[in-house]
């Protein structure tokens, strides 16, 4: 993967100003990606360490080279969420000061054709964030019944309209091995209309399952209250509303049970500076929360 010259991390000044990121305080990102905000939150430590993750190899080797001026204060994991908790116990840490989460691919992995994420360049139907296991895209196609990928394009993708069609249609050209191969039988299924090409949120849906997201991410929000010290700070930046309202549910309940106290009111959006610099921004949405 390119070293990503283009990569800006999304609302990076209010992810760091509600992590209230202290020396000598430990702290993980759990989506390190390219390093942006692991960056961030390293400059600011002094004693502190930040635990860079990712379930991305690739991406975490480019934050490597993005940090090398900070590696003595960060910790680089390669891993998903859901064995976040039992890798920090291994390190030795019962508890972190603060946990930050920026979700969904990055830039570089939608932009890269072997990576198989988008139909902008052509590549291989992959779309593993960790390409060390799993299955590929074009392995959860083939192995799918139709059930299966019209529960998922309506779920995932919220594409009720075209998931019956689309489903008949990769059942009957499967195996399907490319990128532009699906989209161009998505769009054959269902012509375009508009400027949204129909394939995009089938290619979203299918990176999701592949991926196990929803899972993933469910698994970070039930380990977060346990792993982060009263007084420490979540903070997880969505893309998808369907993200940021598991994310608003689960503080939510944490705030009913007792387990945390709420930090603003309404949600925090990216300026309008910030998308004109960098319109990948736009449908940012950013929720904080203080664990008690």
């Amino acid at each position: 993967m390119p070293e990503a010259p283009h990569h800006v991390p999304v609302l990076l000044e209010e992810a760091i100003q509600w992590l209230t990121v202290r020396p000598d305080g430990v702290y993980v990102d759990a989506t390190t990606g390219l390093g942006g905000h692991t960056a961030a939150i390293a400059q600011r430590l002094a004693t502190g360490l930040v635990i860079a993750n990712d379930c991305d190899a690739e991406s975490l080797e480019v934050a490597r080279r993005n940090t090398a001026p900070w590696a003595d204060r960060i910790r680089y994991r390669h891993g998903w969420f859901s064995t976040l908790p039992a890798a920090l116990a291994e390190m030795g840490f019962d508890k972190v000061d603060g946990l930050l989460a920026d979700l969904g691919p990055s830039y570089a992995q939608l932009t890269s054709g072997p990576r198989g994420f988008s139909f902008a360049a052509d590549g291989p139907l992959d779309m593993r964030f960790d390409r060390s296991g799993g299955i590929t895209a074009a392995e959860y196609l083939d192995r799918a019944t139709y059930a299966d990928l019209v529960r998922l394009f309506q779920e995932a993708g919220s594409e009720r309209r075209i998931s019956e069609r689309v489903a008949r249609a990769i059942l009957q050209a499967r195996p399907l091995r490319s990128t532009r191969e699906l989209a161009r039988l998505v769009e054959e299924a269902v012509p375009r209309r508009g400027r949204l090409h129909p394939a995009t949120k089938i290619f979203m849906a299918l990176r999701r399952a592949v991926n196990r997201e929803d899972e993933e991410l469910e698994a970070l929000l039930a380990a977060a209250p346990e792993i982060v010290r009263p007084g420490g700070r979540v903070v997880v930046i969505s893309f998808m509303s369907t993200e940021d309202r598991k994310v608003k549910r689960a503080f939510r309940d944490w705030i009913r049970q007792g387990r945390a106290v709420p930090l603003h009111k309404h949600v925090i959006r990216p300026s309008e500076q910030e998308v004109r610099a960098n319109p990948a921004a736009r449908s940012a949405r950013l929720r904080a929360i203080e664990i008690r």
